[in-house]
This record gives C-alpha cells, structure tokens and sequence, in this order.
C-alpha cells in the first residue's frame, strides 16, 4: 500500500465559483416563517443577508490562500486519502498534537489558533508551550476523500489518526476535539496506542445511563440541555443519523440549502445571544460552510451520524490521562461529577468564563490558553 505522504495545493476551478454564483442568482425562497424569532429555524430576512453577502461580496480566493499559506498534505490509510494540515513548531522540542474538527465544522475553525499554538514566542507565550500541530479533514469532510463502504466509525477514525501521527514520525503526541473530534479523541483514548500521552476534550463525553433521580443541580442542568436539545435542536442529528442519502439531494443541489443548514448551527451553538456576527463574520461562517459545497460533502458527512451517533455520546470508560475545557454555552455543560465515574486519570478541569461549541473558532485565544494549561503537565 502507498504510504507516502504527497503536498497538496487547494486550487478549485474558477468553472466551480462560476456554478455557485449561477445557483446564488436562481434562489427559490420559500415563505417566510410565522413568527418573529429564529424558533422555526433560520428566519427568512437572515438567510437572505447571508446569502446576498456570499453573492456580492464573499471571496473564495482570499480564504483559498489563507489554508494555502500552511503546509498542507495528502496520505492514504486504510484505503482513504485523507487530507491534513501539518505545520511544524520551530521549536524543536515542541509537542505533536492532532486536533479533530467536528459537524459542522471543519479545519477552518482551526485558523486562528495555528500560529500561537506553533509559535508561541511570537504570541506573547513560551518555547515550552510550543506545539507541533497535524489539523486533519474528517473522512468524508472538506478535502479528505469520501467512504465509498460503510464502516469509517468513530472507532477507525480514531485507529487512523494513530496510524497518521506514527506515519509523520511522532512517537509520543497528545489529542484534541469536541463534538465529532471529541467522540474520535475518546475512542483514541480508549484504545491507548502506544504514543498517546494524553487527550483533551472541550466536550466531555460523560452521560451515565439512569435514572437520574438523584441528580446534582449541574448534572441535572446538563440534563435539561439535553432534553431542549432533543426537542428544539437535535432534528438534524436524527436526519443525518437515519437517511444522510436522502438529505443529501436537496443538500448537495442547493448552494442556499447547504448553508442554512449549517448557518443555523452557528446561531444554536454559539455564545453570541442569539446573534452569530457578534462572534463570527459572514467571511468566517462562509469559509467553513465552502468547505461543504466545494467538496460536495453534505452526504458524506452526514453519513458519520449513520456510523456512529447513535450511542456514540454516551459515558466512555477512560483511563488515558483526560484534560477538559467547559464552554458555557455549548450544547451542554458537562459536570465535572459525572466526568470523574468515567475518567478514571481526569488531571485537568476548567470551566471556561465565555464560548460555545466552536470553542477554537469563537474564542482562539482562550482556547489556545485552554491547551497550553492542559499539557503542560504532560510535557
């Protein structure tokens, strides 16, 4: 088998940018919603801002060179290309981490924290914190090659990770993830390779199987966040989790489409009070939402709901030394009780003052921080 590792150029066809355009320009909106909040989704004057933005004045070129200016490469494992950033430390004593993106987000969360977690010294830090970082696409994500069988679980996902860091040449390295990266940098830690000193999660898989009736007033909250995900917000998951090929055709068809289903997610998952671009910039959203329709990567992504959601999130037995950051404003706030029954080597706990679920994306400074504190120890 090929185990070379190849540098790859993102050069999409201006033939691609011409089709979007041409879609963006034959929108069909459907009616406006029937009340005056965002509880019946994306309300129709928003979908309509952001769309009209990425028309007239979104540039793909400028984010196209933007993940350019860092290395970037292709490398086979287990009969999949898969797409990666690698960009060395010039510290040599630096840590390898690989850090895992999640839905729906992607590498481009990721941008912000590149340059201090690498270069720490140019970012008011220390050589000791210094970082060297492998940032891969999810099979089936940005420009990482797509299953074409079932079977790319959380579980092997998390085997190829290991497989991809020992193939760089790193015989010790850390993790880190949340959401979909949180369920493959658990798996990592569950099945300990040897090399894996220690993972960090800003979304801490630690539901416990009831009852609950003797529940703390945090777990209990975590609970309640739970329980307003099932009912206002988890109705993607289920989608995706069941008939990811059927959501797929509207998806893929519709530049708009594909967008709002993603641009939703920001608005639900952030800590921005409702109101995304006091966190994020259309620019920003667009890049990551890009890296789905260029890539046609609505189905293929979905279809790791269908592998590995469903009792993918539960409590995982850990015994890998565990570090955790809490976002406030994530999907939920994992409580640290529940953590310590299943983290069994839990060294490092933080509560996090501001930030939602993407944590590196909303808030890179603190997050950067976040991981520093988190490894030191194991340096």
């Amino acid at each position: 088998m090929d185990e070379s590792i190849r540098p790859f150029t993102i050069d999409i066809h201006e033939g691609q940018l011409d089709d979007l355009r041409a879609r963006l320009d034959l929108v069909r909106w459907p009616d406006a919603q029937t009340v005056g909040d965002w509880s019946q989704g994306v309300p129709l004057e928003e979908a309509q801002r952001l769309v009209d933005h990425w028309r007239n004045h979104y540039d793909w070129r400028r984010c196209e060179a933007a993940l350019n200016a860092y290395p970037q490469f292709l490398t086979n494992i287990d009969g999949l290309d898969i797409h990666f950033l690698h960009i060395r430390s010039p510290h040599a004593h630096a840590m390898p981490m690989i850090l895992t993106h999640g839905w729906p987000g992607s590498i481009i969360e990721f941008l912000a924290t590149i340059d201090p977690l690498h270069d720490p010294v140019a970012h008011g830090g220390t050589a000791a914190d210094a970082f060297h970082l492998v940032i891969p696409c999810l099979p089936g994500y940005g420009f990482s090659a797509k299953p074409t069988q079932p079977g790319w679980t959380v579980q092997r996902i998390a085997r190829a990770w290991h497989q991809l860091m020992t193939r760089l040449g790193y015989d010790r390295y850390v993790a880190q993830g949340g959401d979909w990266g949180a369920a493959v940098t658990t798996a990592m830690g569950v099945q300990q390779p040897e090399g894996l000193a220690a993972i960090h999660l800003n979304l801490p898989l630690v539901l416990p199987d009831g009852p609950y009736d003797d529940a703390s007033p945090a777990e209990q909250a975590m609970l309640d966040a739970l329980a307003d995900y099932a009912r206002w917000d988890g109705g993607y998951s289920d989608q995706q989790a069941s008939r990811p090929q059927t959501l797929g055709y509207g998806l893929a068809d519709s530049p708009v489409g594909q967008a709002i289903w993603i641009y939703e997610k920001f608005w639900s998952w952030m800590d921005c009070d409702g109101q995304p671009l006091r966190v994020l910039t259309y620019d920003q959203m667009l890049d990551n939402i890009m890296l789905y329709w260029l890539n046609n990567a609505a189905t293929s992504s979905a279809r790791l709901y269908w592998e590995s959601f469903h009792g993918g999130f539960g409590a995982t037995q850990l015994h890998l030394p565990t570090a955790c950051s809490i976002f406030p404003r994530d999907i939920y706030a994992a409580p640290r009780s529940w953590a310590e029954r299943c983290m069994h080597n839990l060294y490092y706990w933080n509560d996090v003052d501001r930030g939602g679920h993407f944590a590196a994306f909303e808030q890179p400074a603190l997050f950067v921080d976040e991981l520093r504190r988190a490894f030191r120890p194991i340096r």
